[in-house]
């Protein structure tokens, strides 16, 4: 895989410090993948030495316009064929100032889990959710082929393999003749696990769990 330029310096978190910008160096900034505004009055990454530092809140921008807009991202997880950005959200400053009324540190953008299905980035459907509540409505779709969800196909057993992982650990459900039966198996332990994980959170996201459809 290729790297960027900057791949030889050494990425530390530290403080990020914004150091202000003239007007003329942002109108020379060309459209983030196209068709993103970086407005910032301050610079968004510098290096210092060794150490690359980029603006938090530009991160999650442009990871976002990256999974909307960027052909090869696509190619490696096409389950964000079809995503796009909202227009206000296509500027960075009003990205910002909402994420600046959010509990964003520590978690990730997530853009399905209050609208199921949802395709776009915007203020009324993107929330931001612990690591562990973004795996865990994770269907790897490009993983497991044409079978259901939380099935496979298992060669040496010769049946449908019903599997789940919660916590990072992959467990085993059964191994049953037909994929429907392996997929009910598997819904029974997955809505347990979604209503686990639930209980933990606060509103909207609780609420936004709880209504979530296996397909």
């Amino acid at each position: 895989r290729k790297t960027s330029t900057l791949s030889y310096y050494t990425k530390v978190i530290i403080m990020f410090i914004e150091i202000p910008v003239s007007t003329s160096c942002i109108l020379k900034r060309k459209l983030v993948r196209g068709v993103g505004v970086n407005d910032a009055d301050y610079l968004t990454s510098k290096i210092n030495g060794k150490a690359l530092t980029r603006c938090p809140f530009y991160i999650r921008w442009r990871n976002m316009l990256d999974r909307c807009y960027s052909t090869k991202l696509k190619e490696r997880a096409p389950t964000y064929i079809g995503c796009y950005v909202s227009s206000d959200w296509l500027v960075f400053s009003r990205f910002k100032k909402w994420m600046l009324t959010q509990d964003w540190k520590g978690k990730h953008l997530d853009k399905d889990i209050l609208v199921q299905g949802n395709k776009i980035y915007s203020e009324s459907t993107c929330v931001f959710v612990s690591p562990c509540v973004n795996k865990l409505l994770n269907s790897r779709s490009n993983k497991r082929g044409s079978y259901p969800q939380g099935v496979r196909w298992h060669k040496e057993n010769k049946g449908f393999c019903a599997e789940i992982r919660i916590e990072g650990r992959t467990i085993n459900l059964g191994t049953f003749s037909t994929p429907e039966v392996a997929s009910d198996t598997y819904k029974v332990a997955k809505y347990a696990e979604i209503r686990r994980v639930a209980s933990a959170q606060q509103e909207p996201i609780k609420s936004s769990l709880l209504k979530y459809k296996i397909k």
